[in-house]
């Protein structure tokens, strides 16, 4: 009777437990569940339906867990699809996929999990063809979500991988698949075209929402921040920068609910602001450390972060933190250039350029794959403290870059400045030699120059010619005489280099020069004069004839009978006396002349300063005076001897002997004196 008690009830849960799922109110179907349980505990069935009700509530981690502890009773060949499910969306990626990989039968719902994982995990090849064999195998309602899926795969491909998309030929009906192209396009570097996607994507987008009438015009906005999102890079990579900056803000004011698309923004516009606004980028950098973005974003998204936030950091003065953030950068990815120049970048700042160079140079000794640019740091390093010879070695040390034509022409420019013509002319043998030894080693036979070659040993040549090295130059001259025996440039320096050393050489070269009517220029000099760039215009002569003839010859006539204008003479002229021969000269500079005289009155007239004796001060002391006391006064008393003395006191005493000159002192004294007395 308690069977059959047990049995009713039972019946009548999994009747509600049905009813339920079908209305999709999974909380009151859990409710059921779990009574069941109550009445068999290790109930396959009820089990799964638990597990199921738990992930339609998002309880993900609480179904895991009745998985686990019922290891026995749902094996993976049961639940395997619920178990990997869980683990995806816990962002235990890698323990989905070996559960995927474990089930003994692969349904098609383990597949489409399956390319979701491989997505996450980047592994694009792996998992554009399991999309391919879904799309092949699977025709269902969800179709149009497989090649979006696929879709994306190839835009990320094609974004981190730097792989040229193929043509899958899907129809792009749908803004998803506008988007996804767009994005394809960016990787590919076809920006204007990427931006057509983009607008359309946006249209679609309207079109098909506009159709629900629940949807709000904020809601499509939220809907349209990722498309945005996305057209303000385009805008951001073009130089756009203002334009960039304003649709990013607009974006964030919408509070979108995509942590990842915040921190992408976040750190695009923290890019635009550089070692400018630091108080923005500080703020915006907060966006970046949101929970839960480091599931949503890809690998090298998350790596580019971090990087900005230690040059942040560096920027803002913070050398500890830009030291940990580097150095965690450079733990996880320990072959990678910039957290190793960004810690050397803040050593410099801190004036540790031998430090800097030091942590360039083992870089250098363990990456070789990653020498070139780390060296070329290096030589930069040394050129900023003017070791220029030393940033040479380390160019030169560069074997991959040696015969480059910018690193020529860089390590010629930088000898040049030390005045090390020889290392100069070095360096271009090297790279000639080396583009001899590839060229041989590709043809067989003839060996043509390739146009690289050739100009590097123009400049070569013209370079020694450049620096008085005529007999250096020869051989370079020869060769390009000989590749072009047109070229009568190259032969004219070829004569002037033989010139110097075999002369006979330079004659018998000179033959193979044109001749001058071939070398003639066929230039209309009246046509040349006449030109409004012509400084001097030469007047046509046309023929004279009548009037006009007898015009120009009677103004002819005049000019011939117009006499010189005669000079005038001075009014002093005696035309019997002879002049001075040396009248055109100075009146210093003639034979005749003996200076200014000088008056007796000026001898006598102080010309010091103030207070200074001269030859004429006994005469003009009063205190050489009969009348004065013979010993200095008392202090007290100098008022009383000023008013009662006849004595004129030394300033206002002229001198004796010197009447007639009174007038000429006082205009003299007038028209140079500043100070007076």
């Amino acid at each position: 009777k308690m069977a059959a008690v047990a049995g009713g009830a039972a019946a009548a849960l999994w009747s509600e437990v049905n009813r339920c799922g079908q209305n999709g109110d999974f909380a009151r179907a859990l409710k059921s569940v779990n009574k069941i349980l109550q009445i068999s505990k290790d109930d396959v069935t009820a089990l799964q339906c638990k597990v199921v009700c738990l992930i339609q509530n998002g309880n993900f981690k609480e179904a895991l867990g009745v998985i686990n502890t019922h290891t026995k009773v749902l094996t993976n060949d049961i639940i395997a699809f619920e178990k990997a499910y869980c683990e995806y969306r816990l962002n235990r990626i890698e323990s989905a996929l070996k559960t995927i990989q474990s089930a003994s039968q692969q349904t098609d719902k383990l597949k489409e999990l399956y390319g979701q994982v491989l997505y996450r995990l980047e592994r694009y090849d792996d998992c554009l063809a399991a999309y391919r064999d879904l799309i092949r195998n699977s025709q269902d309602e969800y179709e149009e979500e497989r090649k979006t899926n696929l879709s994306a795969v190839v835009a990320a491909q094609s974004t981190w991988e730097k792989v040229m998309p193929e043509d899958l030929g899907l129809r792009e009906a749908t803004y998803e698949l506008c988007y996804n192209s767009a994005c394809a396009l960016i990787g590919q570097g076809k920006l204007n075209e990427a931006m057509k996607k983009l607008q359309k994507a946006e249209e679609l987008c309207r079109q098909s929402l506009s159709e629900d009438s629940d949807v709000t015009e904020e809601d499509v906005e939220a809907e349209l921040a990722i498309i945005h999102g996305q057209m303000a890079y385009i805008m951001q990579l073009q130089g756009r920068t203002e334009d960039a900056l304003q649709l990013y803000n607009q974006i964030i004011k919408l509070k979108p609910t995509d942590v990842g698309l915040l921190a992408v923004i976040a750190n695009n516009i923290i890019t635009i602001n550089k070692d400018q606004n630091v108080f923005d980028s500080k703020k915006k950098v907060k966006l970046t450390n949101a929970e839960g973005v480091e599931h949503k974003l890809s690998k090298k998204q998350l790596q580019a972060i971090e990087f900005n936030k230690a040059l942040l950091a560096m920027y803002t003065n913070q050398a500890d933190q830009c030291r940990k953030l580097s150095a965690s950068l450079q733990s996880q990815s320990p072959e990678h250039l910039l957290p190793v120049l960004i810690q050397a970048a803040q050593l410099c700042r801190e004036k540790q350029h031998a430090k800097a160079v030091g942590l360039l140079q083992d870089f250098a000794d363990q990456h070789p794959a990653n020498a070139a640019e780390i060296k070329l740091t290096m030589a930069q390093l040394k050129i900023a403290q003017g070791s220029v010879t030393k940033a040479c070695m380390i160019l030169r040390s560069i074997e991959e870059l040696q015969h480059k034509p910018g690193m020529v022409s860089a390590l010629v420019t930088m000898y040049s400045h030390e005045e090390d013509i020889d290392s100069a002319i070095e360096v271009f043998t090297q790279a000639i030699q080396w583009y001899q030894q590839f060229q041989a080693s590709q043809t067989k036979g003839a060996n043509p120059k390739s146009p690289v070659h050739l100009s590097l040993i123009r400049e070569a040549a013209n370079f020694k010619l450049k620096h008085g090295r005529k007999k250096e130059a020869i051989s370079d001259l020869e060769e390009l005489w000989k590749q072009n025996r047109k070229d009568v440039h190259t032969l004219a320096q070829l004569i002037s280099a033989y010139s110097l050393v075999d002369p006979e050489k330079a004659k018998v070269l000179s033959k193979h020069l044109p001749s001058s009517d071939t070398m003639s220029l066929k230039v209309d000099v009246d046509a040349l004069e006449n030109s409004h760039g012509a400084t001097y215009v030469r007047k046509k002569a046309g023929k004279l004839t009548g009037d006009n003839q007898q015009k120009e010859q009677g103004q002819g006539d005049v000019k011939k009978k117009k006499k010189k204008k005669k000079g005038k003479l001075p009014k002093n002229y005696d035309p019997k006396v002879t002049p001075d021969p040396e009248r055109w000269l100075p009146m210093r500079e003639r034979s005749y002349y003996r200076g200014r005289k000088k008056g007796k009155k000026k001898d006598q007239v102080g010309k010091g300063t103030q207070g200074s004796t001269t030859a004429g001060s006994s005469e003009l002391d009063a205190s050489r005076t009969a009348s004065s006391p013979p010993t200095s006064p008392r202090p007290g008393s100098a008022a009383a001897v000023s008013a009662t003395s006849n004595v004129i006191p030394p300033r206002h005493q002229k001198p004796a002997g010197a009447p007639a000159t009174k007038k000429k002192q006082q205009q003299k004294k007038k028209k140079g004196a500043k100070g007076g007395w």
